[in-house]
């Protein structure tokens, strides 16, 4: 049944959000931090470098989150997930999948191409398979092939979103599935996740808030530029990876470059000035929620403030509907 999964999901989460998987961001550290706190955490296979360090990070994932349970059995701790880059360019993809099989990692994040040759491996070892897309024909290629939910990019996402806005998307989508989706989209409150369920996704997929956290891997001037930083500094491009990316405006001109004047660049090339800067390493991305962070804090803070939030805006609503009851 399609709803069963988002239910098994459900009873082991605090509250309804998957963590996306960030590149050079993610790592042991901050999956740990997220499950520990009852959301799912993510990270991209190519964040472990050499591809042998990929086994010892999930060893590391699956030791002290059991450690955890078993010291406290009562705690929520939510299932991890490993991203994919289906891609030919991506020549670890069979050893990092292979590697999963091997540590039976509950969930799989595939991004860029329909994982028509991959679902069917994930789900041998009991994984199940979500799938990022971007517009109603990537989520009928990924339902063809397969996938067990998906996530849909929207506009205002960090990193490589989509263009649609989540009304549009989320909408369409849900003419053709029914099973678990996931919302993204300049989402950092609380309150977001809460009207990303009202509009039928199931998880709101949050990236950009949990940068600015401690256990996070990104330097500690990309967090500070994070909490300064308003939706207008977020500059939308394809010039720095060829695919169209949401990215902060200072990082850019931080790395002796005018937002401005990327319309003169080649798309994707390597050569960006005179800094010879790397796309995610020196320009960083952000979505459009980055108004919304205020400091970094520690992801058990992030998320406590975000289940607190969620709840408020809950009760509003009901109250704020009574109230219009009464006035009528």
């Amino acid at each position: 049944m399609p709803r069963t999964l988002v239910n098994e999901l459900y009873q082991q989460m605090s509250l309804p959000v998957m963590s996306a998987p960030m590149f050079i961001v993610s790592g042991p550290e901050l999956v740990i931090a997220q499950c520990a706190n009852g959301i799912i955490g993510s990270m991209p296979a190519l964040n472990a470098r050499p591809q042998s360090m990929l086994a010892e990070w999930l060893t590391t994932i699956k030791s002290q989150l059991a450690d955890l349970k078993q010291r406290e059995p009562g705690r929520t701790i939510a299932p991890y997930a490993v991203n994919h880059i289906i891609h030919k360019t991506n020549d670890r993809l069979q050893e990092d999948l292979a590697t999963c099989a091997d540590h039976q990692v509950p969930l799989i994040i595939t991004s860029l191409r329909a994982p028509s040759d991959v679902v069917d491996t994930v789900h041998a070892w009991g994984g199940k398979v979500f799938h990022d897309v971007t517009t109603l024909r990537h989520a009928q290629k990924a339902l063809e092939a397969g996938v067990d939910g998906l996530i849909l990019v929207c506009s205002g996402a960090g990193g490589h979103a989509g263009t649609l806005s989540p009304f549009a998307l989320l909408a369409e989508v849900r003419k053709i599935f029914d099973g678990p989706i996931a919302l993204s989209g300049a989402i950092s409150r609380g309150q977001d996740i809460l009207a990303a369920r009202a509009m039928g996704a199931d998880f709101a997929y949050m990236g950009t808030r949990f940068i600015a956290s401690q256990e996070a891997c990104a330097q500690e001037d990309y967090k500070q530029m994070l909490v300064n930083a308003q939706a207008s500094d977020i500059l939308y491009t394809p010039y720095f990876s060829g695919i169209p990316a949401n990215y902060l405006k200072p990082s850019v001109v931080a790395s002796g470059l005018d937002p401005n004047e990327l319309h003169t660049l080649k798309p994707g090339t390597s050569d960006f000035g005179a800094k010879h800067s790397k796309v995610w390493r020196d320009i960083w991305s952000a979505g459009q929620g980055v108004g919304s962070i205020d400091k970094v804090l520690p992801v058990a803070n992030i998320v406590d403030d975000l289940k607190q939030a969620y709840l408020h805006a809950l009760e509003g609503l009901d109250d704020r509907f009574q109230a219009s009851q009464t006035c009528q």
